[in-house]
């Protein structure tokens, strides 16, 4: 392993300067479940690593009325699926980050930092898409925000420059009588890589089957994390029933660009994605009191 400094400081004051002044050979660290892989292979040899779990901002994890869910960076996958909101609030949410590894892996590693890694096949992305989350960037230039949807430029490439860290994620309050879940297909019962995830969303008016916004995402199709906006389509503003998510789940289709690799074929994958499609729309419907 290239030899490296570490850095933990504890304000992000202190961690600013220090992205300042190394020419961007800077690495955040959250969990390390991916960045000491990448280091021992060297792939990445940064000069310094930079422990950010104790900053208090990138360890917040709290609901404001009317803003929503703040995540910290940092906070570990186990911390957030067991808080109170988001387990009723945001399902899908829980649902993805505890299937984030094993139990230990879930201790340390954070949404946060499955965002940065920016894999396309990234567990917590898609509910995160389908919730419309937004991410907060910080550097020794200021402070800007960036929809996650337009957060990934590829595997493994995103839009922060060398000098800037995620600070924390913003999850708007969920829709009134809305519903998420997410699912994935893994070859193994568990710690293995998606090899099609879906997310989904469904608001329905009171009392009907009437869907008021869709919401579908999907991971490990594409070089990054998408939304199936054509197939959100199919249901804004119609009666949900089981055709009707037949539809959607063919039309999620047409946003997949898969490759084929060891884990399964680009057709295995777009079959993958209409019947994980379907599942997570039916399991909306259930927990709305609405089965198909």
């Amino acid at each position: 392993m290239h030899p490296f400094t570490y850095l933990a400081p504890k304000s992000l004051d202190e961690a600013l300067q220090v992205l300042a002044k190394d020419n961007g050979e800077v690495r955040p660290l959250v969990g390390g479940t991916d960045l000491i892989d990448q280091m021992r292979q060297n792939r990445l040899t940064p000069s310094v690593v930079l422990d950010v779990k104790r900053i208090p901002e990138t360890m917040r994890l709290e609901y404001v009325a009317g803003e929503g869910l703040h995540i910290g960076s940092a906070v570990p996958c186990t911390d957030t699926a067991a808080y109170a909101q988001v387990e009723k609030l945001y399902p899908a949410i829980q649902e993805a980050c505890l299937l984030v590894g094993s139990i230990a892996i879930q201790n340390r590693a954070s949404i946060g930092g499955n965002i940065c890694n920016a894999s396309p096949s990234a567990d917590t992305v898609p509910p995160m898409l389908c919730h419309g989350a937004t991410a907060v960037i910080v550097g020794p230039k200021g402070r800007r925000e960036v929809l996650l949807e337009e957060f990934f430029k590829g595997p493994g490439q995103h839009v922060m420059g060398p000098d800037e860290i995620l600070l924390e994620t913003v999850v708007p309050p969920p829709p009134d009588n809305s519903s998420s879940h997410y699912l994935r297909f893994i070859p193994r019962n568990e710690m293995d890589i998606a090899v099609v995830g879906v997310g989904s969303l469904l608001a329905l008016e009171p009392g009907t089957r009437r869907c008021t916004q869709a919401r579908i995402a999907l991971a490990a199709v594409a070089p990054t994390p998408l939304r199936a906006t054509a197939a959100e389509g199919v249901l804004e503003g119609q009666e949900v029933t089981e055709e009707l998510i037949g539809q959607a789940a063919e039309r999620a289709v047409e946003a997949c660009n898969p490759i084929s690799d060891v884990r399964g074929s680009a057709e295995y994958r777009k079959e993958l994605t209409k019947v994980l499609t379907r599942r997570t729309l039916r399991l909306c419907m259930e927990s709305l009191g609405q089965p198909v």
